[in-house]
């Protein structure tokens, strides 16, 4: 029988779907680095598979590493109300990590574990296909601003892809921390909507 093209672009997203699901499953089973043996439960990350934002922190702490999601503690309802006040809910976007296990007592992730998750965040970026990747703290920064400082390239945005920017932020958490840098934190998630539009 013959596909419309419709029943054939809806396969396509199934697949690409099925292959986001493949990606999510491995990262729990991962084994790539020392952050495995400590773990509860890696944190692939949740959201819409179809997201115009991607969100991108450091990696899980306590309560993410209970509970298998990210962003669930108080930097993750800070973060959610953040997303709210730009008219969307934490369904619409996409959040996860630079590192998908938690560093031990929450202590930076090391190189080796930043480079043995890389091929994970890279494929969720590529799957998802978003339109803004936001940077949240410096490690994520590095990714895509290498050599940058937060301080001072926080709001500024950056086209990583055809089509695709990426806008560096504070970290929910360092931003609940000061205030100044949590007026920074608001003020800039309020060029999303103006990314979203292509401005």
């Amino acid at each position: 029988m013959d596909q419309t093209p419709e029943s054939g672009a809806l396969s396509n997203e199934d697949g690409r779907v099925q292959t986001i699901l493949r990606l999510e499953k491995d990262v729990r089973s991962c084994t790539r680095c020392r952050l495995c043996d400590g773990r509860i439960h890696a944190v692939p990350g949740e959201g819409s598979y179809s997201p115009q934002i991607v969100f991108v922190g450091e990696g899980p702490g306590a309560a993410e590493d209970r509970q298998g999601r990210p962003f669930v503690g108080r930097s993750g309802r800070f973060l959610d109300g953040m997303i709210e006040g730009i008219g969307l809910r934490r369904e619409d976007v996409f959040i996860t990590n630079v590192v998908k296990c938690r560093p031990p007592d929450n202590r930076d992730p090391r190189p080796d574990e930043i480079v043995a998750c890389s091929d994970y965040l890279e494929r969720q970026i590529e799957l998802l296909a978003p339109r803004v990747v936001v940077t949240l703290g410096r490690y994520s920064m590095q990714r895509w601003f290498p050599g940058e400082r937060i301080t001072r390239i926080h709001g500024q945005v950056k086209e990583i892809a055809p089509g695709r920017v990426a806008l560096a932020m504070y970290h929910p958490a360092a931003a609940l921390r000061n205030p100044q840098w949590r007026e920074a934190f608001a003020a800039d998630m309020q060029k999303l909507p103006g990314l979203l539009e292509g401005k």
